[in-house]
């Protein structure tokens, strides 16, 4: 069966039961060709990203792909960078919403289903096109601890203990199933969940990191908050002299 013609329009299915526009956002998650990883920890939940500044003359400071969305949910995306600050922008006013309809902040878990309904919405309607992007979200919640939620561009979203996107999210997924029973982070701060997370990404890429190829975002119990260059700096002299 020919498949020509069935990538032209978003809401028409192939043949085969194949959307192939939404196929097309999901490769265009690793368009930026950086991986990323999200943890969780006894205490905190960690986000962690490849960070490549492509142009000498930019300035690194508005070059990310975290966001801090409120004062306790982070989120971290891959993709397109102009779908991503999108998507950012749009969290924050649903959460915003939130929190002035209901007077308390906006739990992770229905933030992050609000963002993958919108998602799937863009899958319906020929108007607009899927956002090649996709959103990773943490929050510690007062019940249920650490949380880690993902959304892609299908509209599909799930939590995890341990979560990876980008070219290298196969690679990244054996090396956490192997590694993330074994760590000792569950029993310390949120200093160790963060150089497990370090080691990590260092050994699915197999390369060693220097304090500006990476950003780091940790959600605690009361707040979100992206690490300076300084104190990621600091951690991998704690990785170094551990080794």
């Amino acid at each position: 069966m020919s498949n020509s013609g069935f990538d032209r329009h978003i809401t028409i299915f192939s043949p085969e039961g194949r959307l192939y526009q939404v196929e097309y956002a999901f490769k265009a998650i690793n368009s930026s060709n950086l991986t990323s990883l999200a943890v969780t920890g006894k205490d905190s939940a960690v986000i962690i990203s490849q960070k490549k500044i492509p142009d000498k003359l930019l300035d690194e400071s508005t070059v990310s792909y975290i966001f801090k969305i409120t004062p306790t949910i982070g989120m971290v995306a891959n993709g397109s960078i102009a779908d991503a600050r999108s998507q950012a922008l749009r969290a924050r006013s649903e959460a915003a919403e939130f929190r002035y309809k209901y007077g308390y902040e906006m739990p992770v878990e229905s933030l992050s289903k609000r963002m993958a309904n919108l998602a799937q919405l863009y899958t319906q309607r020929a108007y607009m096109r899927p956002l090649g992007v996709a959103l990773t979200f943490v929050q510690i919640d007062e019940e249920k601890g650490p949380q880690i939620f993902k959304c892609d561009p299908a509209g599909y979203y799930f939590n995890g203990k341990a979560v990876a996107t980008g070219p290298k999210q196969q690679e990244a997924i054996t090396h956490l199933e192997k590694k993330f029973k074994k760590i000792s982070h569950v029993n310390g701060d949120w200093k160790d969940t963060v150089e497990f997370a370090i080691n990590s990404l260092s050994s699915i890429l197999g390369t060693e990191f220097r304090k500006n190829d990476i950003e780091i975002g940790i959600a605690t119990e009361k707040s979100f908050k992206v690490l300076t260059v300084d104190e990621i700096d600091e951690r991998l002299v704690a990785i170094a002299e551990q080794d």
